[in-house]
């Protein structure tokens, strides 16, 4: 028997807003790019910051997760990685890696205070889920 493994977990802040659509079968789609970084020392033996900017994509978001997703906020991304393609609008075949989130857990306080671990959001941070399995094709999606 093959076992294998898709978990991505990523700790980092939003780059900008989310974005919220609808697909043609009526399917919330949230979109989102989150920033990590990593220290390492360079070879001159200074401290170097190294950012990543993650696609992420979360399906039948929750309202409450609309108003937290701001440019800044610190979150805690737990999902798959997944691969897709599309044709835009010019017939140019476009192909894209991101992370599908399954669990979203803010980092900050609703004004962006202190660090609430995200005990306060337990309960509403695992009650949104993936797309149901006939929720169309790729070309559904709005972007």
């Amino acid at each position: 028997m093959a076992f294998s493994l898709n978990r991505i977990m990523l700790i980092g802040n939003l780059g900008q807003d989310a974005e919220n659509r609808f697909t043609t079968n009526n399917l919330s789609v949230t979109t989102f790019s989150l920033a990590t970084t990593r220290s390492y020392k360079g070879k001159d033996g200074n401290w170097v910051n190294e950012t990543t900017w993650h696609n992420i994509v979360s399906y039948n978001l929750p309202d409450f997760y609309k108003e937290q997703l701001k440019k800044g906020k610190k979150f805690y991304v737990e999902g798959r990685l997944a691969k897709r393609d599309y044709t835009d609008k010019e017939g140019v075949k476009k192909y894209i890696t991101e992370v599908v989130s399954e669990q979203l857990i803010p980092l900050e306080g609703r004004e962006g205070g202190g660090s609430t671990g995200g005990n306060s959001y337990s309960e509403k941070a695992n009650s949104y889920s993936e797309p149901p399995v006939d929720a169309g094709t790729d070309d559904d999606l709005p972007f």
